[in-house]
């Protein structure tokens, strides 16, 4: 049995990539074999971890999606042994969503044996309402079985709207019953946690490489492994990982 971890948003440049980098280090931390997919064609960033060994998924045939690639995605899937991390961009997210509905993948997928857990972001900020309203839709529309995890990025902002919380939204409270877990993303001081993990990222580093760089000044590497164990600390609490 192995468990399938799909993050998608409709919403661009919220942090999906992000996500999944994390969901394979944490992963890596307990000693887990991991088979790591990416299939976004426009920006390959969780490809260019080396240390994670992501697979790239070609869904491109000239210019457009060729949405019959997905078969390829759902054979490495249903035949992993290992658990499985995909990172989807929001170019191929109604194509893989609509793919995943006609075949019945969640069904497929619990039929042999897997477990099926989507990952979703809330943002702060001006994407706010559209990454709420993306995240209300995703669940409305995905059946039984699967997993829901929310992330909330508080990166562009706090995730509130006029005075409530995320616990208090309208979206999470008709919605609440499927969601398994909502893992809070540490929020950041821009000047230093921030920047140290904004450099981690574009380099497309992973903690344990950025840690192991004596080339890397100690503060910097202690702030890393603060930032890591809070996050990480976070990711163990959701019990569902």
């Amino acid at each position: 049995m192995a468990k399938i971890h799909l993050v998608l948003q409709a919403k661009g440049g919220v942090g999906k990539s992000f996500i999944s980098a994390m969901l394979a280090q944490y992963h890596q931390a307990q000693g887990v074999s991991l088979l790591c997919i990416d299939t976004d064609p426009m920006n390959a960033t969780f490809t260019g971890y080396q240390a994670l060994n992501v697979r790239k998924l070609s869904l491109l045939k000239g210019d457009e999606i060729d949405v019959r690639n997905f078969d390829t995605l759902l054979d490495w899937l249903v035949s992993s042994e290992v658990d499985a991390i995909v990172d989807n961009g929001a170019a191929t997210f109604v194509p893989l969503v609509n793919y995943l509905m006609i075949t019945e993948m969640p069904a497929l997928l619990a039929e042999q044996g897997h477990d099926l857990v989507i990952h979703t972001v809330v943002t702060g900020g001006q994407a706010l309402l559209d990454t709420v309203g993306g995240f209300s839709q995703l669940i409305s529309q995905f059946p039984d079985p699967a997993t829901f995890v929310v992330w909330l990025n508080p990166y562009w902002g706090p995730i509130e709207s006029d005075g409530k919380t995320f616990w208090q939204f309208k979206g999470y409270q008709e919605h609440r019953a499927r969601i398994a877990a909502v893992i809070s993303i540490p929020a950041m001081q821009a000047a230093t946690f921030g920047r140290d993990v904004e450099e981690l990222l574009k380099a497309r580093l992973t903690f344990d490489e950025a840690l192991a760089s004596s080339e890397r000044p100690l503060a910097i590497r202690q702030r890393l492994k603060i930032y890591r164990r809070a996050l990480f600390d976070e990711m163990s609490a959701s019990g569902v990982l």
